[in-house]
């Protein structure tokens, strides 16, 4: 489609005639190209060079040298390669990399068009600022100064909390570790992005369950599953790419596919069973299929036994769901769900896969950690075919998140904790001290009176930062309110609440958007001054790495060099930090490429500090080398079979442990013991000590191939190393660097021809006090690796071998229950299965109960829950203003089932207003379908630009509006967080439609 060709010559396009075109109701492609006077392909020659596109002639084509530059889509998180044609500095044409084990060749409709993305013509062309109610033209120069000015003079009256910085998951790795370091040297941790409203009960449950908050297995070891349970996931439309390898599974392994979901969506089409079930009732679902699994003895008792912690007391919560209790909870009836138990119990292993609709709950952690419970009690952990696979929205969302670019962690997990600090700041090789007066102070706010030290503060997350505004001062555990809010590479629309989120813009001090696109802040509030718009360039114009769902990581080249005026975000981040005078200190060991700071320095830097994880043998070399090798790689293990990276799994999936001199080859499936650890092999991490009330949580027994402690074990330490003997193979180098940051200093020597202190470490001579001084440094704090490579020469993992959580008692429930959600229309089940009292975390007062005492569901009776389509992504601002996808889908609507709408008098295609019980209302088209059952209705939330009836089109910057504008169901959508994370409730509100 992208490469079709036209004999005829293009004119130079009216910018009138396409503005008039593109406000009508509907755009057709063709008729908008003919009326602009642009060939096919012609938009990307005119955004590239401004100029006039004259006929091309064979000879002139022959001439130009055609340049092949992978990159990776900008999409979804499965990571397609994408192969950019560049000629004279501009992408002339694309192909999906045939050679990625990824996509495999194929391309989802906005993979197959995201050259659009960065050629695209309605992209901001240089910086803007709101003055007087108009968008005025400024330089670089004017809107750093100025931006900077007003921050400084925030922070001076406010503190450095009352500037919240929001990040991105469209940020390379390397941005995003850069953006996090960023907010720790202007000294906040009111910092967040998009994984805040997508996963990160995701992470938080899962991590509590077995040590890492990340998919276990791949897309591609699905091919290994003998059953497939996919809840609260649309992946043929969210991630359509990863449909070859479901259906890869489903045909060759005659591997059942079960759907569970609320909606008949495309890949419920697919499913051999389709489950239909009550919005907000997952735990009661999942708790109903292990009923019959505990009731038949299928679980897998040896497992249990060996790597489980806590099984009984779900036993004991489970034996409560009866197919009784569990129908009238979810609708789901219990001969369907003992036949699914069944067929997950007959075919093992299986994987379980779940996205957005598990995860936007009120009572969300509960939902993830059922779900593994699930595949604990199955035995499928661990092993090739099993796993959850956990499909991860944007395309670096999972990078992101492992940098750190949240309100509750720095780079790696590594917590807000004093050593967290220490850490990093060896690091950066930063005084420590010096950071710590970065950050407020909250003189006796702490807890017995102490002060509160906001470094050590999670900050407020994205999903309430606008109660970070409106909240009274006196209820927020921060200085002062949010004062100036800094929206990078993030969509508003993509989150709730949007009628308070346009009063709190409309009260900031300051707003600032970096973003390819002006995204829906630009249009929301009716500012008339105080608002700058900053082009960032795309990632196809710049390189970097970037982090697919399974934690691999693929290195992008840069395909062209930054259009119009935009700059990279990396860039972006040093202008800032030169503004406020700590860009010295901040690029100490960051090089300078002019005013761009070095991408493999910053890779390198990373490299250095995360050990948690695993992201520390992913070099730039490495990772070049395996994209110049994706050939090499099996499509279903991930191992190179011979070639320059023989024995890697793809993009060295993390942990990727040690150095990147060590050669680990990365983990393909986490927790897999079958394999060496050296191979990528490991048992469950040991994060939560050794015992709990007296009951063992390492492992029993059980152990990774090779390993010569055959049992569980703590995870390492060098007083652990010591203990064992194994001290010895440490190097001297290794040695003096653990030693040095135990700050340990060696006694003085007795003479001049004594060894030197870190060669002394291969005599054993150590003062009585050696251990007591250096055996607290860990796996995760030793900067050499050494403890790393000790522990794995040795076979074992350096986290750790334990069981796995079936029970979290840090949690507020620590057996997973299930809870209606705030907004119920099912006030019986309210009364047997309420909500959370209000409380107060993350530095804000958060409602419960206050809200589900009151009964909506008569005035608002249907269920409203949201999702994606395959058209767009995210907040729609790229792809909505992509040419190619606004034909496919040029109206926002709402799903209703024929019941309902012949009820309310609706027919398909007319206009509907759609009301949450906030009073946010949104005027969009029917579409009668019974994709949802009676009493349901959805909406996608990839749609901006209009807001309760009104079009804002005219607000727009001239040329950056999207083709297609349309209500933001978010508008509808009401107040609602998960009990852990702040998680947001998408899902399951409610609203009432009549029509328009």
């Amino acid at each position: 489609m992208l490469r079709r060709k036209t004999s005829g010559t293009t004119r130079r396009p009216q910018r009138t005639g396409i503005l008039s075109q593109v406000s009508e109701a509907t755009v057709d492609r063709r008729a908008f190209l003919r009326g602009s006077g642009l060939a096919i392909g012609g938009l990307a020659a005119i955004a590239a060079t401004g100029g006039t596109v004259t006929r091309a002639s064979a000879q002139t084509a022959a001439d130009a040298a055609v340049t092949n530059v992978k990159s990776i889509c900008t999409h979804c998180s499965v990571g397609c390669t994408v192969i950019a044609e560049v000629q004279n500095g501009v992408w002339t044409g694309q192909e999906p990399g045939w050679d990625s084990p990824f996509n495999l060749g194929a391309h989802c409709a906005k993979g197959a068009s995201v050259r659009e993305h960065a050629h695209g013509e309605r992209r901001l062309k240089y910086p803007m600022k709101m003055e007087g109610g108009v968008w005025k033209k400024i330089s670089w120069e004017t809107a750093i100064n100025e931006i900077g000015d007003q921050m400084m003079k925030i922070r001076d009256e406010s503190g450095p909390d009352s500037v919240y910085w929001l990040g991105s998951a469209k940020h390379s790795n390397e941005q995003a570790y850069l953006f996090r370091k960023f907010a720790a040297y202007w000294g906040t941790n009111n910092v967040d992005h998009q994984a805040r409203i997508c996963h990160s009960t995701t992470v938080a449950g899962v991590a509590n369950t077995w040590g890492y908050g990340a998919m276990t297995n791949s897309y591609n070891d699905i091919h290994n599953s003998k059953a497939i349970f996919i809840i609260g996931g649309n992946p043929a439309e969210a991630h359509p790419v990863s449909l070859l390898h479901v259906l890869k599974a489903k045909e060759q392994n005659n591997a059942p596919l079960i759907v569970c979901d609320p909606r008949f969506t495309r890949t419920a089409a697919h499913a051999d069973e389709f489950v239909r079930f009550r919005p907000g009732s997952d735990v009661a679902l999942v708790w109903g299929i292990l009923w019959h699994i505990f009731e038949n003895g299928w679980e897998d008792k040896e497992f249990i036994r060996t790597r489980v912690w806590g099984m009984d007391q779900i036993r004991e919560e489970v034996a409560k769901w009866t197919p009784e209790e569990v129908e009238r909870v979810t609708g789901a009836p219990g001969s369907q769900l003992k036949r699914v138990a069944m067929t997950l119990a007959n075919n093992r292993p299986g994987t379980v896969i779940w996205c957005m609709g598990g995860t936007q709950h009120s009572n969300g952690n509960n939902n993830t950690r059922a779900y593994c419970v699930l595949q604990l009690a199955l035995g499928n952990m661990g092993v090739a075919g099993g796993g959850t696979n956990i499909f991860r929205g944007h395309d670096n969302v999972q990078g992101a998140t492992d940098l750190g670019v949240l309100a509750d962690t720095l780079p790696g997990y590594y917590g807000l904790a004093a050593g967290s600090w220490a850490h990093w700041a060896r690091v950066w090789e930063e005084d420590l001290d010096w950071l710590k007066a970065r950050f407020d102070v909250m003189p006796g706010a702490g807890k017995d009176g102490k002060d509160r030290l906001m470094m050590e503060e999670t900050g407020i997350p994205v999903s309430r930062w606008i109660d970070g505004v409106l909240e009274a001062k006196e209820n927020i555990d921060q200085p002062n309110n949010t004062r100036a809010m800094v929206l990078w590479g993030h969509a508003p629309n993509s989150q709730t609440r949007m009628k308070e989120m346009k009063t709190a813009m409309e009260k900031l001090d300051l707003m600032v958007v970096v973003d390819p696109y002006p995204t829906v802040s630009a249009v929301l509030q009716d500012r008339t001054d105080g608002v700058y718009l900053l082009p960032a360039a795309t990632q196809f114009e710049t390189r970097g790495s970037v982090t697919a769902s399974n934690r691999s990581l693929q290195w992008r080249d840069k395909v062209v060099e930054p259009l119009f005026e935009s700059k990279p975000d990396h860039t972006i981040i040093a202008m800032f930090a030169k503004k406020f005078g700590f860009d010295d200190r901040m690029f100490r060991n960051i090089a300078m490429d002019g005013d761009e700071p070095n991408v493999e320095d910053i890779t390198r830097e990373f490299n250095r500090g995360m050990w948690t994880i695993g992201y520390t043998g992913q070099s730039p070399e490495r990772l070049k080398m395996h994209m110049e090798n994706q050939h090499t790689f099996d499509r279903t293990t991930l191992r190179a079979v011979g070639g320059p990276a023989d024995g890697d799994f793809y993009g060295m999936p993390w942990p990727c442990w040690g150095t990147p001199e060590m050669n680990h080859p990365g983990s393909a499936n986490l927790y897999d013991m079958s394999i060496p650890v050296a191979e990528g092999g490991m048992g469950f991490r040991a994060r939560f000590g050794v015992e709990y009330k007296g009951d063992n949580l390492l492992a029993e027994g059980v152990y990774p191939v090779g390993s010569e402690i055959q049992d569980g074990y703590p995870e390492f330490t060098m007083q652990m190393l010591i203990d064992l003997g194994w001290d010895g193979d440490l190097t001297a180098e290794e040695r003096a660097s653990i030693e040095k940051v135990a700050g340990y200093q060696a006694p003085e020597k007795a003479d001049e021809g004594k060894e030197e202190v870190g060669e002394t470490s291969q005599t054993g001579e150590r003062p009585s006090d050696y251990s007591k001084q250096v055996g607290g440094i860990n796996w995760k704090t030793d900067l050499s690796g050494g403890i790393q490579r000790v522990a794995i020469k040795h076979g074992c993992a350096p986290y750790g071998n334990a069981k796995a959580r079936a029970v979290v008692w840090t949690f507020p429930d620590p057996v997973p229950l299930h809870r209606e959600p705030l907004y119920s229309n099912r006030r019986d089940l309210v009364a047997d299965y309420p909500t959370y009292a209000d409380k107060k975390f993350w530095r804000l007062p958060t409602l419960y109960k206050t809200i589900q005492d009151k009964d909506f569901s008569e005035e608002y009776p249907i269920i409203l829950t949201s999702g994606r389509l395959v058209e767009y992504e995210g907040g729609g601002d790229e792809t909505r203003s992509n040419p190619w996808l606004a034909e496919l889908q040029q109206d926002m609507f709402v799903e209703i089932n024929p019941r309902d709408a012949n009820n309310l008098g609706v027919r398909d295609k007319a206009q509907v207003w759609v009301e949450g019980p906030e009073g946010g209302k949104v005027k969009v088209m029917a579409m009668v379908t019974e994709r949802v059952a009676s009493g349901v209705a959805f909406m996608p939330f990839h749609f901006g630009g209009h807001f309760e009836g009104k079009d804002l089109r005219s607000k727009y910057p001239e040329g950056a509006d999207p083709y297609v504008l349309g209500e933001s169901t978010n508008t509808a959508q009401t107040y609602g967080y998960d009990s852990v994370t702040q998680m947001q409730e998408t899902k399951a509100t409610l609203c009432k439609i009549w029509a328009a």
